[in-house]
């Protein structure tokens, strides 16, 4: 210890002590370089400190530790103190040792040692640099990984899309050639609906670690609809309309098939997310973009242009009003769904769905009969209905359904999308070698541009400025290798500068 002379005894590493009176000559100026210090002391004035402040010129910081203080949120704060705070922190007062982790002044020799992520040293910062390249590689693999998984999923979520729409528009079309009722069709179709809770209950027992009864599962979904759960009112005013809407959608497209060819309605029913989109941006106030107004434009071109291919004839103008009227019913769906009950989980959805389900079948059994008996919807004896054609239209709908709904957990959104403008060329290849439809030029660019418009829809929000990313990208990696060589060779100058100042802290 030695004394200042003025009543202070200083320690060997230059801190004062107040418990003792003597005089023992002049301060000390001898401190490691790493000037660490004890939190539990609190200098009251810089005077305490000036032997310190005299070493900060002689301070030898490396320059990975340089880049970890400029990124610590400790040094922002700096920024924001006073130049008495900036010295005190520095140099180590109040518990502030930003490289204490990382630099340890006497357990290490005077060259540039930095510790890799193992503990190990390694000489210079290229160590460092490598150290972190290999984490960065590694968090980039495992991204990667999960892109990649995610991609072919959802690959497979394409195929399956594509196959149970075209399927079940083609079935259902082959239905009414010996079973003419459109509507009792879209009644038992909708009824498998009543399926969806207790599938989503058999993956949530298959799933989930914390398993839950039917009942407690039940309740739990229930809170979707608001605090008193699933009520009578709440029925009347949020559920049974979206019944309504999804019988009309079905109803209108089972119908329209029954008027034209399965390439134009699946065509002409893509119009619906253009549909969405225009009331989502009038009712629901979504951004505005240019694109998807182009995309807009160019559905229902294709809805004028689909009219026109086939030389505006009643039987095919009927067809083209009842799918486009239907994508007009999904996409009103859609969005009030949103609108009245935001966003539901799956549990949520499996059950609103089952709910639409058992509605049907309780309140709308009495709609076939009607038609039955008043020969609107006649289909002769029970014995006369193909069961194998009913039930392989309502299960393709309800795996369509279950896909759409669902599919987004185990692969992207724009996948599932993508899946039902591909039913198109489908369609088309089949109705080719089936039926008797003629590919004219008009038809062919109506439904050109109506997949088109409905890819354009699928772009994001900000596709703009990833294409502006990606450009940028590209011309970095096209810029000369000398111009890199440089920059490396500066950044091995820079690292090899010994001393630092106070501005280091400070930017």
């Amino acid at each position: 210890m030695y004394g200042d002379g003025e009543g202070t005894v200083w320690d060997r590493v230059g801190r004062p002590r107040r418990d003792c009176m003597c005089y023992l000559g002049p301060p000390t100026t001898l401190m490691p370089i790493g000037m660490r210090k004890s939190p539990d002391v609190s200098p009251r004035r810089l005077s305490d400190i000036s032997p310190q402040l005299r070493q900060l010129k002689y301070l030898v910081v490396d320059e990975s530790i340089k880049e970890d203080l400029k990124s610590s949120r400790s040094v922002e704060d700096i920024n924001s103190a006073s130049i008495e705070e900036r010295i005190l922190r520095i140099t180590g007062y109040y518990g502030y040792q930003p490289w204490n982790a990382v630099y340890n002044r006497e357990d290490r020799p005077r060259e540039n040692v930095v510790g890799t992520a193992d503990g190990q040293p390694v000489s210079g910062g290229a160590g460092a640099e490598s150290g972190s390249g290999k984490r960065r590689l590694h968090c980039c693999v495992k991204v990667t990984a999960v892109q990649v998984r995610k991609a072919l999923w959802g690959i497979a979520m394409v195929i399956c899309v594509c196959s149970s729409w075209a399927g079940s528009t083609q079935l259902a079309k082959l239905t009414f050639k010996q079973f003419d009722a459109p509507f009792t069709l879209t009644w038992f179709a909708t009824t498998w609906n009543s399926l969806f809770f207790p599938l989503y209950y058999m993956g949530h027992l298959c799933k989930s670690t914390e398993r839950q009864t039917p009942r407690q599962r039940f309740r739990e979904c229930c809170r979707f609809f608001g605090d008193d759960g699933l009520t009578a009112k709440v029925f009347f005013t949020k559920v049974a309309p979206f019944g309504l809407l999804w019988t009309l959608t079905n109803y209108l497209y089972l119908q329209a098939l029954r008027k034209i060819n399965t390439t134009d309605v699946s065509a002409l029913f893509c119009c619906n997310k253009a549909f969405v989109f225009l009331l989502s941006w009038i009712v629901l106030r979504d951004r505005f973009m240019g694109v998807r107004i182009v995309a807009a434009i160019l559905a229902i071109a294709g809805i004028v242009m689909m009219t026109y291919a086939d030389g505006f004839h009643s039987h095919s103008v009927i067809g083209i009003t009842l799918v486009v009227a239907s994508a007009s019913m999904s996409a009103l769906y859609k969005v009030l769904f949103k609108l009245v009950l935001g966003s539901a989980k799956f549990g949520e959805a499996a059950l609103f769905l089952t709910i639409v389900g058992g509605a049907n079948f309780v309140f709308i059994s009495f709609v076939p009969v009607i038609l039955y008996f008043t020969h609107v919807e006649y289909f002769g004896s029970p014995a006369d209905i193909p069961w194998a054609y009913l039930c392989g239209v309502a299960g393709l709908l309800l795996a369509f359904n279950i896909l759409v709904n669902f599919g987004i957990a185990i692969t992207y959104p724009t996948l599932i999308s993508l899946g039902i403008v591909m039913s198109v060329p489908v369609n088309a290849m089949v109705d080719l070698y089936t039926c008797d439809i003629n590919f004219n030029t008009v038809r062919l660019i109506a439904v050109f541009i109506i997949c088109l418009g409905f890819l354009m829809l699928l772009l994001p929000e900000d596709w703009d400025q990833c294409l502006i990313q990606l450009s940028t990208k590209l011309r970095k990696r096209e810029q000369p290798a000398e111009g890199v060589e440089a920059g490396t060779s500066s950044g091995l100058n820079w690292s090899r500068r010994g001393r630092t100042s106070m501005s280091t802290f400070t930017h």
